[in-house]
């Protein structure tokens, strides 16, 4: 029988799975594995990162954007603890992914020598599966039995390899699972409880519909909920997309980077159809007196996040055809009718700044110009700060789109390396990573990676020089003294030169609107820095649009003045326009 070298053996079940890239950087423990990825050059692609963090937070993207699982490996030591922040995101977002991590040769191992740490603790916390090699021979199936784990647990599975065993040769007799997996059958709605939750929509006066990324394959289904029974959505941050953002009854995501039509819906609603969502500030973000309705295909999730008083365990798509097919087609509500007048005006407030041309730049032309250069396969990696507000409010998802962020773990430096990872598993598609300047910072040598792989990303940096979204937690929340959120001005265009890839700055509208035809003429990777205001977005958390118990003229006013509201009503006014 014919021999292989393990770690060969190995890479060979990835590929069983359908694995096409994998990410990392090589260090002396991993030799075995770079000899393994070498032999099977031509049928695995191999990404060098130029940080070990940046090549997890890849594979947990490129796992986020295909649904199928990532990989990313680390030498022993430090390099397999730089993979831990991406890793998190992984396990935080729910995705499968399957590190692999060198440790010293067997004999070194234990006896405090170079580089050599008892690395299995480490990483217990994150994964839902973390195991060291044995022997030689148990690595194909430890692969094999890795991605396993991270499918069926949508988690973090870790192999443990120490170097020799990678370069022995075994026998070619383990054949991977792959074709034998399938997806799990998603369970069917309960009847009964079908006709409970259409007791409750039947006899609300202002449902809602507050879906989360469970829904991903049901758009559908939802449209088909809210046109029937006039119910506006809301959706999780993860969940933006499933339902394109033109769409009229979707109303936007809510909480802190959303728009403001969504959060007050968020309070006005005395029913939600809450689907597929995990949100953990969901308790801030809705009604607490409202009755639920909560659709999952997990049990654990049904009343994790708020009281439910009707739960449906089965498949959003399922349980929503089941809704629709069920009910009878409901009137208009005033809750309804004022939800969708909120959004027109919201959504007017917005377009009335895309030809301003203040300097520094505000982000709504920024984000027109990007909306009007992405096509309909459009993939956007976005970074975490100011940014994910600036992209839930202004990029219109549309068409075929894809997105991803960190959601729950919400690491910065997150955009470039899933910018990597989306050209890498979509090569023919246009890509964009969106970051702040501080985001950017953390990783930034990752365009080193672009411009190796001749990836034509396009680049956006926003140099507003703070930590944005940390200044307005100070500012507004804490109503503390800034400390540490000031950044200095950077050149990142000429950064983005040295590294080799086409750097343009950009002041005014005119330099971006000229930005944006030069990078989509390119055909190697562009960074734009963008030099833009340093006014926090307009806040949905301390709104002040109109007098209360809480609010006075004078905040109104000093609110208007710093927003700049001129025109923009509270949901209040548009329930009082369609209850006249």
């Amino acid at each position: 029988m014919s021999k292989i070298k393990a770690a060969t053996a190995g890479l060979k079940v990835l590929e069983a799975w359908g694995v096409k890239n994998i990410y990392g950087l090589p260090g002396g423990s991993f030799d075995s594995g770079m000899q393994a990825i070498y032999e099977r050059r031509d049928t695995l692609h191999y990404v060098q990162v130029r940080h070990e963090e940046a090549g997890a937070i890849a594979a947990s993207a490129e796992a986020k954007l295909t649904g199928k699982v990532g990989v990313t490996f680390g030498s022993a030591g430090p390099g397999a603890v730089h993979l831990l922040n991406g890793l998190y995101d992984a396990k935080q977002d729910h995705t499968p992914v399957v590190a692999i991590i060198a440790q010293v040769p067997t004999k070194r191992m234990n006896v405090d020598f170079f580089q050599a740490i008892d690395e299995e603790p480490i990483f217990d916390d994150v994964s839902v599966w973390n195991r060291t090699a044995m022997t030689a021979e148990s690595i194909p199936q430890m692969y094999d039995e890795a991605i396993r784990q991270a499918y069926k647990h949508s988690g973090v599975a870790v192999v443990t390899v120490p170097k020799d065993f990678g370069w022995t040769e075994i026998e070619v007799n383990f054949e991977p699972t792959a074709d034998l997996y399938q997806q799990p059958i998603m369970p069917e709605p309960d009847p009964k409880r079908i006709d409970a939750a259409w007791d409750l929509i039947k006899n609300a006066k202002a449902p809602l519909i507050y879906f989360g990324i469970g829904a991903k394959h049901a758009s559908k289904e939802l449209k088909a909920v809210s046109e029937k029974f006039h119910m506006p959505m809301i959706s999780s941050v993860l969940a933006k997309g499933i339902v394109e953002d033109e769409y009229e009854n979707y109303l936007g995501s809510t909480g802190r980077v959303a728009p403001k039509p969504g959060v007050e819906a968020g309070f006005a609603n005395d029913l939600i159809l809450w689907v597929g969502n995990d949100v953990p500030f969901s308790i801030f973000l809705i009604n607490p007196r409202a009755k639920v309705i909560q659709i999952d295909i997990d049990s654990e999730k049904l009343g994790k996040r708020h009281h439910v008083d009707v739960a449906i365990l089965a498949d959003a798509k399922k349980a929503l055809q089941a809704l629709a097919d069920k009910g009878t087609e409901l009137p208009e509500t005033d809750f309804y009718k004022a939800s969708l007048l909120n959004r027109q005006n919201w959504r007017d407030w917005q377009a009335s700044f895309v030809n301003d041309d203040s300097q520094p730049l505000r982000p709504e032309p920024v984000f027109d110009q990007i909306n009007k250069m992405a096509s309909k396969r459009a993939i956007f990696g976005v970074d975490v700060g100011n940014v994910n507000i600036n992209f839930m409010r202004l990029i219109n998802l549309h068409g075929d789109q894809k997105w991803t962020t960190s959601g729950q773990y919400a690491t910065m430096g997150y955009g470039m390396p899933a910018a990597i990872a989306a050209k890498s598993a979509y090569p023919d598609r246009d890509v964009y990573s969106l970051s702040g300047d501080g985001g950017f910072a953390m990783l930034c040598e990752e365009l080193l990676t672009e411009v190796k792989y001749h990836l034509n990303i396009i680049n956006f940096v926003f140099s507003n020089e703070t930590l944005g979204f940390i200044e307005a937690e100070q500012t507004d929340d804490s109503k503390q003294p800034l400390s540490g959120v000031d950044l200095i001005d950077t050149d990142w265009a000429k950064v983005g030169e040295g590294m080799g890839a086409l750097g343009i700055t950009v002041r005014t509208l005119a330099e971006l609107k000229a930005a944006v035809a030069t990078a989509k003429a390119a055909d190697k990777p562009v960074l734009i820095d963008v030099k833009l205001t340093h006014a926090m977005p307009f806040t949905t958390e301390h709104m002040a649009l109109e007098t209360n118990k809480w609010t006075t003229q004078a905040d109104v006013d000093a609110f208007t003045k710093k927003y700049q509201t001129k025109g923009l009503h509270p949901y209040s006014y548009f329930l009082n326009e369609v209850t006249k």
